[in-house]
């Protein structure tokens, strides 16, 4: 009979032994599939790359950012700026492409990612990188001397419509960037001759302005938060934007060329791009976070401080815009025969 019991309670022993094992099992399991359900998250630093150097509008955009992130609790990890100036955003570009598959870094990047490859000045484009989402748009104004002849937008239109050449129109930094287009895309929708654009570029906005002021150009295409203050002055008119519909806030009295007539719609969009490879997860995170900041009263704020439209649109329908706007892009830059070499040989 003892001998009986001893045996019973080693069994009953293995029984408890093999039920524990099971609950175990079972937790371990529970645990991974509560892990893949609350997806991919940062384990570590972000990085921000901004392919400009500390001080320029990129830059503050992202120390916005980083510090938005950081203080609102977006993200559980710290979050640091990297500048990666110089190359036409191209090292920039270059170093993010570097972190194949790596979520823990994204870059603040404008329409520059698609001109900047149609234009052959990098042989990096928006398939090279994966789309997060549109941050806000940049109008694009054009403005004139307060006593300058050309009025309106309209009498800009007849002016290149007539003598394409007549006219002097400055803007910064380079040939075939967004605000190129936007002029060429004025000439081409009135008829003009596009190759006979007469431009002037200048190094920084500010020097453009100061061209129109000085009256050695005619007009300036630019972002419209440069030409305000000017406007504000009274010293410059604005007297177009090339923006799908109207702004609000102060450019709300400045009409659309759409609304005159003239069907020239460009814009400088802001985009966040991480690197090529990122899973579905990393994607949906980074959706989520952009997705809450632009809701957030300081940003709303900022935005409309520096005449930024609220135009966000997430990873997907982000990356439908740049390859739309990328063929767009390319049939106006042939026009000005600025495709480059780069384009080209992808295309």
């Amino acid at each position: 009979m003892i001998a009986m019991r001893k045996a019973d309670m080693s069994s009953r022993e293995v029984k408890t032994a093999i039920l524990i094992s099971l609950y175990a099992a079972l937790a371990v399991l529970s645990h991974a599939e509560a892990a893949e359900a609350a997806g991919w998250k940062p384990t570590r630093n972000v990085e921000i790359v901004v392919p400009t150097s500390a001080g320029t509008g990129g830059d503050a955009t992202a120390r916005l950012i980083q510090r938005l992130l950081s203080e609102k609790k977006l993200v559980d990890v710290p979050v640091v700026v990297v500048n990666k100036p110089g190359g036409a955003a191209n090292i920039g570009l270059v170093y993010l492409t570097q972190q194949t598959g790596n979520a823990h870094y994204f870059m603040q990047n404008t329409a520059a990612l698609l001109t900047n490859h149609l234009t052959g000045k990098s042989s990096l484009n928006h398939t090279d990188v994966t789309a997060l989402a549109q941050i806000g748009t940049d109008a694009i104004a054009f403005g004139v001397r307060a006593d300058s002849l050309i009025k309106t937008a309209n009498d800009l239109a007849a002016r290149l419509k007539g003598d394409t050449a007549s006219v002097n129109i400055a803007f910064a930094n380079a040939l075939g960037n967004q605000n190129h287009i936007a002029a060429a895309l004025v000439a081409k929708s009135v008829g003009a001759n596009v190759k006979a654009l007469k431009v002037v570029v200048f190094n920084g906005s500010g020097e453009a302005v100061t061209a129109v002021l000085g009256g050695h150009v005619d007009v300036v295409v630019s972002s419209a938060s440069a030409l305000l203050p000017h406007s504000n002055a009274g010293t410059l008119r604005l007297i177009a934007v090339s923006s799908p519909q109207r702004s609000s806030g102060a450019l709300s009295v400045v009409p659309t060329w759409k609304e005159v007539g003239v069907n020239a719609v460009s814009s400088n969009w802001r985009s966040a791009v991480g690197p090529k490879g990122m899973t579905e997860d990393q994607i949906r995170f980074w959706d989520d976070v952009f997705a809450r900041m632009v809701q957030l009263p300081e940003w709303k704020r900022d935005l409309e401080a520096k005449v930024i439209e609220n135009t966000y649109l997430n990873a997907r329908d982000t990356r439908k815009l740049m390859e739309t706007e990328y063929a767009e892009l390319a049939s106006i830059l042939g026009d000005l025969g600025l495709r480059g070499s780069a384009a080209g040989a992808s295309r």
